[in-house]
């Protein structure tokens, strides 16, 4: 999102002569007192900064409310309960070094295939299996624990909310210098936008905490900068697949943390903890815990597999046309391709009679202005189809409406969106998308299975391009294989080597 700069009439300034040192002075003393009233010091720091007020009984509280909002959203918690303990039993080591050893933390292992870590206030700290899989040993997931353990310890949270409402009173009080409620409101909406994520400066405090975490407990630090790395190369590697290439610290965990490896190495400079003897590694414990995890979605949310994406739960299956890619998410299916175009697929629940073309220009596009309406079967459903124009901020858009009753209570929807120069040459590929759409048999949904994790031991004679070729993907295999274990694509694979594959 873009902030454009607020320009104001002139009418709207004050009749008075103000330099801006005096304006600052003024803004100063509204502010000074509630600044003062609610600062505090972080335990880990030592630094001062304005909470707004909030007690560390308040991040408990906003932890424990979040978490349970986070938690659905991510797919749940990954049901293995060896590996959580594990998990937990990392974590848990790595928060009694901190300066807030008594603490209570809860670490969960949530069921996506996303790349992700990230921490709430109260000590609730979260990792994805999509994150655990890329990792290669113990060392690296205490690497991303202890970092996002230091953005607890520096309370964080608290920091950002204290900026939130110091930005929200230094908003009213040139609101009232200036004669504007504009400018009060701007200052509101700034803030809320800025303070989505932690700041750089944060994310480099808590690299600085996260080495010196490590380091008492006896794990490397170096592992934090290696595991950057790997993330860094599946982030490149994500952003191919879906044909963005110049996107890549959108598709995984840096979007939401800005780290560089020069900024590791330069936290594990300035930490000054001194060099551990003998670290601990962990490598052959740590794949031992992740072998047979899953990979990819879990069947509960639908399975993508090349083109073709199965629900074996709720029973469909579609197909996307060549050249558009699928990514899944609990609330819908994507599928991206050329210039632009894109499919959205989704579900709702519509219980009761009523045409689906009544459901589509009534309830669906109510307000639009959709031509061509038709009502069309697709294998023996009963659907609907019309068509709406719009400009939006890349430019003029198609859309394709497809409403599909799939039973008495469930209508799944289909949206295609093509600039207009493709819609004609995409129509006959989304069409056959369309009617691709049908309901599984039992026995097709029984046979559909989940991709797992699996460890293989090199045998002699074996080459990473050899064993890339055994995995279910129906593209990019070697670089596939070679980011999820760390491997440079000229690196010897010597023998005996244990490395991750994945299998169906």
């Amino acid at each position: 999102m873009i902030l454009r700069r607020m320009m104001l009439p002139r009418m709207m300034l004050p009749r008075m002569s103000l330099r801006p040192v005096q304006i600052f002075a003024a803004l100063i003393a509204l502010v000074a007192p509630g600044l003062l009233a609610g600062c505090t010091t972080a335990p880990a720091t030592g630094r001062t900064f304005f909470s707004g007020g909030m007690s560390a009984e308040d991040e408990a509280r906003l932890g424990l409310q979040e978490h349970q909002k986070i938690v659905p959203q991510f797919g749940g918690v990954y049901e293995n309960a060896e590996l959580s303990a594990y998990i937990a039993s990392i974590g848990n080591l790595l928060a009694r070094t901190s300066e807030i050893p008594n603490q209570k933390f809860t670490f969960t292992v949530l069921d996506s295939p996303i790349v992700n870590a990230f921490a709430l206030p109260g000590g609730y700290v979260y990792v994805t299996r999509g994150l655990l899989v890329l990792a290669e040993s113990e060392a690296e997931v205490a690497g991303v624990l202890a970092h996002e353990i230091g953005h607890v310890a520096a309370r964080h949270s608290a920091e950002r909310y204290g900026q939130n409402v110091a930005t929200k009173i230094a908003g009213v009080g040139l609101g009232v210098l200036l004669g504007s409620k504009a400018v009060s409101d701007t200052f509101t909406a700034a803030s809320s936008v800025a303070l989505r994520s932690f700041s750089r400066e944060q994310e480099y405090e808590s690299d600085l905490l996260g080495v010196r975490y490590l380091s008492r407990a006896g794990f490397d630090a170096n592992a934090m900068a290696g595991f950057l790395s790997r993330l860094q190369a599946d982030s490149r590697l994500q952003a191919e697949l879906a044909n963005q290439p110049g996107r890549a610290d959108e598709f995984n965990i840096m979007q939401t943390h800005p780290r560089t490896a020069d900024r590791i190495q330069r936290a594990i400079a300035q930490a000054g903890a001194a060099p551990v003897k003998d670290p601990i590694v962990g490598r052959g414990v740590f794949l031992g815990k992740i072998d047979g995890m899953l990979y990819g979605d879990n069947p509960d949310q639908g399975l993508i597999r090349g083109r073709q994406f199965l629900h074996p739960n709720l029973r469909f299956a579609f197909t996307v046309p060549e050249g558009f890619r699928l990514a899944n998410s609990s609330q819908r299916v994507v599928a991206s391709g050329p210039e632009g175009a894109g499919i959205i697929f989704d579900q709702v629940s519509q219980p009761g009679g009523g045409t689906m073309s009544a459901y589509l220009t009534q309830v669906w596009a109510k307000g639009a202005t959709v031509q061509g309406v038709e009502a069309i079967t697709i294998n023996g459903m009963a659907a609907a189809t019309g068509q709406v124009s719009v400009n939006g901020r890349s430019g003029p858009r198609d859309l394709r409406l497809i409403a599909i009753r799939y039973d008495d209570k469930t209508v799944y929807r289909m949206l295609f969106v093509t600039p207009p120069k493709l819609t004609e040459s995409l129509s006959q590929p989304l069409r056959e998308t369309t009617y691709s759409f049908r309901k599984l048999s039992a026995a097709e949904a029984a046979a559909v299975k989940p991709w797992r994790l699996v460890m293989h031991k090199v045998r002699s004679g074996e080459t990473a391009s050899k064993l890339a070729k055994r995995m279910p993907f129906p593209d990019f295999q070697l670089k596939r294989f070679l980011v999820l274990n760390g491997l440079a694509e000229n690196n010897p694979l010597p023998a005996g080597r244990t490395v991750k594959l994945v299998v169906e």
